[in-house]
């Protein structure tokens, strides 16, 4: 059975505070972010979602994905949202070393570079990394984003009112809410996002990237 928190609360938050979960503010702003992309189709169908309602969203981006999908990461660039480092192969921390984990990491702002880009936002994928790689990221300048709201939308096992559920019981002005432009996610993504922006805008919350 997979295990993962829907919804991060205060004591893991202040157990691992060298992690950002959420950034709390007065203007009502939540930050859409997806992770795995860009990926053909996928990735363009939900730059589509996000035009039709005037949201920004942060991107986590794969570098091989990138240099698999050089156009379609410049129209995310185009379209005025932000990127994030997401490893170049999407590796797991706690069973990479740290030397390892960090060179994949330095290939995939090297990808970034390709494009004129430098991003100091990093995910790490499945939320796992080890100390040393935190430190040791964090002392380059990274910030290490995790999140507030897990839409789930990965989880193959769950139904589409699930993952939907997931986010909109959760979701408060400062969120961090994950979704992932994979194909793995996509038929959960594809009915849950676009209600999950009617949501957001009948609330009057302000999209926002990650800062």
């Amino acid at each position: 059975m997979r295990f993962y928190w829907i919804k991060t609360n205060s004591l893991i938050k202040w157990i691992f505070s060298k992690y950002v979960w959420d950034i709390p503010n007065a203007e009502n702003k939540i930050y859409l972010s997806f992770d795995d992309g860009p990926t053909p189709e996928i990735t363009n169908w939900v730059l589509e979602q996000l035009q039709k309602h005037n949201a920004t969203a942060t991107f986590f981006c794969l570098g091989k994905n990138i240099e698999d999908q050089p156009l379609l990461f410049e129209k995310i660039i185009q379209s005025k949202h932000a990127v994030g480092n997401h490893t170049f192969n999407h590796l797991n921390g706690w069973k990479t070393t740290t030397k390892e984990y960090l060179r994949n990491v330095k290939d995939c702002a090297k990808t970034f570079s390709k494009f004129g880009l430098k991003t100091n936002l990093f995910r790490p994928p499945y939320g796992k990394m080890n100390n040393a790689q935190l430190d040791a990221l964090k002392k380059q300048g990274y910030k290490i984003i995790m999140w507030d709201v897990l839409s789930a939308d990965f989880d193959t096992s769950i139904s589409q009112e699930k993952c939907l559920k997931n986010v909109i019981s959760n979701i408060k002005p400062g969120s961090i809410i994950i979704f992932h432009d994979s194909v793995k996610a996509f038929q959960n993504l594809k009915y849950t996002l676009p209600k999950v922006l009617e949501f957001i805008d009948q609330k009057k919350y302000q999209y926002a990237t990650i800062p």
